[in-house]
């Protein structure tokens, strides 16, 4: 009995958090070939952590004073059809991603457009199907634009060595691609009137708390910009998040700070195997774009960007390719797996929803390779 339980305990940690076991796997394994060290120190990004930890925790700090979903309720106020509705919830996670990343876009406004949604009695639901999904999308391109609006945004600019402006003007392209076929996309959505009153009564209040929190992520820009150390993102938020919430720090993505750290030390031991470090540069260089795409597809973008950057020549073509990346297969973005999860136990049709998605971003996909082969 209790093996079963255990058992059953550790399957559905599996199923939760299936790229960190997979990640302590890989690292675990690659300690067989190199014997942990002094080096493994070395291997971890202490930078790439601190801010991300930092960045995590105020917008975490953000979203519990309620100013993500006032802000979306404020706007969904002045539409009048489900087509405008469709329009402004797709925009606000494709412009708040950008600074928020895109699993707290999502975590956000899906369940705000869930609930807009149900209170609307005469809106087909193959709309909220394609809204969600469109929501996706433009959460997981317009991210790509800054060096916070993701994770693997985060690791690969700490490593470029660019500007901000820099960075941004290489990704701002396939960004506007996005843009461009996200408006495309709302053609097809019927324009049937909403009821004012619903949308309305969905407005929440604002903590008194959240100027603490603008300012903590002020912080967090000026880390970003180079106007203070990385290393020092993480204690400043902390230390500030214990006089202020300390609930907070159990909101944070804890996983994927370790998942970071995991995949850090096989990384750090793959380019430490001559053998394998020189195969895998012979694959990769020249090869970044389509490298990280494919991988993405498998393992999703995050952990491509880890694992692949050890091995490249051209840095800017992994940035594109893992965010291109992230279109794709369900699992090429974590940020995808939030949407699928939430559409799922609140509507149901698993099979319906991964149809529309799949097709979807595949469809996105292949114009951002397209655009990538002309234009690179």
């Amino acid at each position: 009995m209790f093996a079963m339980i255990f058992f059953s305990a550790l399957l559905r940690f599996f199923k939760k958090q299936y790229v960190f076991c997979i990640a302590s796997l890989c690292a675990v394994i690659s300690c067989i070939f190199v014997p942990p060290g002094i080096a493994y120190f070395e291997y971890i990004d202490r930078d790439t952590l601190s801010l991300l930890f930092a960045l995590m925790a105020s917008v975490q700090g953000f979203e519990s004073c309620g100013v993500f979903s006032r802000l979306g309720a404020r706007l969904v106020t002045l539409v009048s059809t489900t087509q405008n509705l469709s329009a402004v919830l797709t925009a606000l996670c494709f412009a708040t991603s950008m600074f928020i990343t895109n699993d707290v876009a999502l975590l956000t406004f899906i369940p705000f457009s869930l609930m807009l949604f149900k209170q609307q009695q005469n809106i087909p639901r193959w709309i909220l199907r394609y809204t969600i999904v469109l929501q996706t999308i433009a959460a997981n391109t317009g991210s790509m634009l800054t060096p916070v609006g993701n994770p693997q945004n985060i690791f690969l600019f700490s490593k470029l060595n660019v500007s901000v402006l820099n960075f941004i003007c290489q990704i701002a392209p396939y960004c506007a691609l996005s843009a461009v076929l996200l408006f495309l996309a709302f053609i097809p959505i019927p324009k049937i009137p909403l009821k004012k009153t619903a949308l309305r009564s969905s407005q929440g209040k604002i903590n008194s708390r959240a100027f603490v929190y603008a300012a903590l992520f002020a912080a967090c820009l000026l880390c970003v910009a180079g106007f203070i150390p990385k290393l020092a993102a993480a204690p400043i938020i902390a230390a500030a998040l214990l006089f202020t919430d300390r609930s907070i720090f159990f909101r944070i993505d804890w996983w994927l700070l370790l998942t970071f750290c995991a995949f850090f030390v096989f990384s750090g031991n793959i380019a430490a195997i001559p053998e394998v470090s020189t195969f895998l540069k012979r694959s990769v260089s020249g090869n970044e774009f389509y490298a990280a795409v494919i991988s993405s597809q498998i393992i999703s973008n995050v952990p491509s960007a880890l694992l692949l950057y050890p091995f490249v020549s051209d840095a800017r073509a992994l940035l594109i390719g893992v965010n291109a990346g992230g279109l794709g297969t369900i699992v090429a973005s974590l940020a995808s797996l939030i949407s699928f999860k939430l559409y799922a136990k609140s509507e149901g049709e698993a099979a319906k929803y991964i149809a529309v998605f799949s097709a979807a971003n595949i469809v996105t996909l292949a114009f951002m390779w397209i655009f990538y082969l002309l234009f690179h």
